[in-house]
Parts: C-alpha cells; structure tokens; sequence
C-alpha cells in the first residue's frame, strides 16, 4: 500500500484540493503551464506536438511548384488572399491574421531545429531542451531562461498533468493539476490551512496552490469544453501587474497523415482561437507580450494516397503579440519542386529555429544574445537574429 506523508499529501495533492474541477482537454485541447519572473514582459511558448504543416499553414501560393506538390491541399487557398507576393495565410487563421495586419505577427518559413530525423519523441525532445540531438540535454530551455531572469522571482507553475520537458531543470517548478472532484468547501480549506501554518515549507507551496486557485478563477473546468479557454487560463494568469510572466501552452493532434484538409482546418481554428483568448485576457499587457508557436518539424511537401502528408523537415514558427515588430514574413525561401527538396521530400530548412528563438527572446527581456544563445542552445551555430521584437529597453 502507498502511504502518504503530511508532507507528500500537500506537495503532490494539495493544487488538485485547492483547483475542483479537473483541467481536461479534447484532443485538439491544450495543457498549460506557467512560471513567474520580475519583468513587465510576457512571454508564452506555444507547442503544436506531432508535427504541424508549415505549408499548408502559411501557404508558398507564389512558389511555381506550389499547386503541383500540394494537390488537394492547395485547395485551402483558392480564395485566399495573399500577404505578399509569396505567402497566403489558412483562412481559418483569422485573428492570427489580424495581428499581422496589425504588424504583430511575424512568420518564420522554412525553419528547423537541429533534429533532421522523424520521431515526434526525438523531434520534440530537440525542440524543448535545445540541444543538438534528442535527449542530450537533461533540462529544457525555458528552465534555463528562468535562470537568466532574477533568481527571486522567477518561480515556476505548470498548471499541467506532466511538466513539460521545456520547463524542466534546475529552477524549481511547482506543479498545480486539479483533479476532477467536486468543489472543496470553504470550510475544508480553512482546515487544511490551519494544518499548515506552522510549517514554512508547507505553508508556503499550500497559499501558492491557492493562489493559483484564485488567479484562474472559473476558466479551468472550462478547459474541457474548448480549446480557447486554455489561452483564456493563460492570459488570465499572465495578466495585471502581480499576474505571472512565463506560459507554455501545450497542443497536439498535429500529426495528419490522413484526411488533413478538415482535421487541419480545426487544429489551426483551435490555435487561432487560444491566441485570441489569450489577448483578450491580458489586456493592456499583450502590449508586452511575445508568443512563440513552434513544431518538433515539417511535414512532406507532396500530398500522400490518403490526402494527408507524413513526416518532414522544414516548418512555420510564429512570433504573435504586441512586442513583435511584425507584418512581414522571414524567409530564404528554398523552392517547392522536386531538386529543390530535401531528400526529394520535405522542405529544405534555411533558418535554424535557435537563432528565431534566442533572438526574439534577448530582445524582449533585454538580455546579451550572445549569453543567452549560450544558455539556451549551447551547441552553437549561428548568431541570433535581431529587429523581431519592439525593445528600447538596455541589454544586460
């Protein structure tokens, strides 16, 4: 039989006590996790687990070879108008598309980690540690981003099942994971209090379980209905000047080998709706907010017998939020046909997502590109790029 200490009881099951109702996601939902850091910037990574395709997502419309390799997937963009001369954005993308009107979107093609195999676990596992082949790193580097920040502030929160291999590390992440029971009474959670006022430890992580508690409000039980209330938790979280500052928000269901046409169309509706939940909760505050949307990789550039695509290279990463200096996509782009491709196949990545990603977040939190590129991806290559993110702040 497990027995339970005081102790472990509180650590492992007083957030599912203090949160009710449980956080549970379709499968196109959402997981979320947040942490903390003293800084009027926000930022959120969004992951799309198992591969979304970057191609049908931010079609190359004017590329020669587009209509030919695509098939019937290029018929998403028939009437769809183009940002450019090359690129036209999924009409189910509407309040993503949106912000680029509003230059706070910036897309990213062609781009990849240094993963260049094909398994969503290997692909992942290189996109959230940030090292140079799967599982060569033991932290992730959202982890290691939080070290860069002020050591007394930056405490983390997955508001999650699992934490996410992105936030895990050496900085101390706690975990907030309501269960499905019922509402506690008031009365119950006066008690459990008591119990643990006198211990500092104990007393510390229960008054962070309720105040978690009280920061998402009634949004998490929503989190079974739709994938937008877990931007919705997110933004809730982040926002206000005592609201947190980091969030990871996890989606999946992006592997369509088949039928992908109408699976992609409600996976990228989904996304644009958790974007659009989240910018409505922080208010005034995605005005300093930077959102990062990334795949493991790409997906084939032909279209396969099941009118879907297997598993590529190349793919789309979006910068989203206020912070962005957007309205325009980055691209050296490699060409759609056939002696173009990698290995006859996927997209040839030109853009290493290190560089997107260790730029975009120096400017935003002010910090040398240089030291956090280090950080965060220490295997090295190229220099982060610069001009993403709207920063008149000093680089520490």
């Amino acid at each position: 039989m497990l027995k339970l200490s005081r102790r472990s009881f509180v650590i492992t099951g007083g957030a599912a006590i203090a949160g009710g109702a449980a956080l549970a996601f379709s499968s196109q939902g959402a997981r979320v996790s947040v942490a903390r850091a003293s800084t009027e910037q926000r930022f959120v990574f969004i992951i799309q687990r198992g591969a979304a395709d970057g191609l049908a997502t931010l079609a190359p419309v004017g590329d020669p070879a587009f209509a030919a390799q695509r098939g019937v997937l290029a018929r998403d963009f028939d009437d769809a108008a183009p940002l450019d001369g090359m690129f036209a954005l999924h009409p189910s993308l509407r309040e993503i598309g949106g912000l680029y009107a509003a230059n706070q979107a910036l897309f990213a093609h062609a781009v990849a980690s240094p993963y260049r195999e094909r398994s969503h676990f290997d692909g992942q596992n290189v996109l959230e540690t940030g090292g140079e082949a799967a599982y060569a790193m033991k932290d992730g580097w959202l982890n290691r981003l939080l070290a860069l920040l002020p050591e007394e502030d930056a405490r983390a929160i997955a508001v999650a099942a699992t934490m996410p291999m992105a936030l895990r590390g050496p900085v101390q992440v706690s975990n907030y994971s309501p269960a499905g029971l019922p509402e506690a009474s008031d009365d119950l959670m006066a008690r459990v209090s008591l119990l643990y006022a006198e211990d500092p430890q104990l007393h510390a992580v229960w008054e962070q379980a309720l105040a978690t508690r009280l920061l998402a409000g009634d949004l998490a039980p929503a989190n079974g209905r739709n994938a937008a209330a877990s931007g919705a938790l997110a933004g809730r979280l982040l926002a206000g000047e005592e609201g947190l500052r980091i969030a990871m928000i996890e989606t999946g269901g992006w592997d369509t080998h088949a039928g992908q046409r109408p699976r992609l169309t409600g996976l990228l509706r989904s996304l644009d709706g958790i974007v659009g939940a989240l910018k409505q909760e922080l208010g005034p505050a995605w005005a300093h907010t930077l959102v990062l949307v990334a795949t493991e990789f790409g997906r084939t550039a032909k279209v396969n017998g099941s009118q879907g695509t297997d598993h590529g290279t190349a793919s789309l990463a979006m910068l989203l939020g206020g912070a962005v200096n957007g309205g325009r996509v980055i691209a050296d782009w490699p060409g759609l046909n056939d002696a173009a491709l990698l290995e006859e196949r996927d997209l040839r990545p030109t853009l290493g997502l290190d560089r997107l990603v260790a730029g975009a977040l120096a400017e935003h939190f002010a910090l040398d590109p240089a030291r956090l590129a280090g950080a965060l991806f220490p295997h090295g290559g190229s220099a982060p790029l610069s001009g993403l993110v709207n920063s008149a702040r000093a680089v520490a």
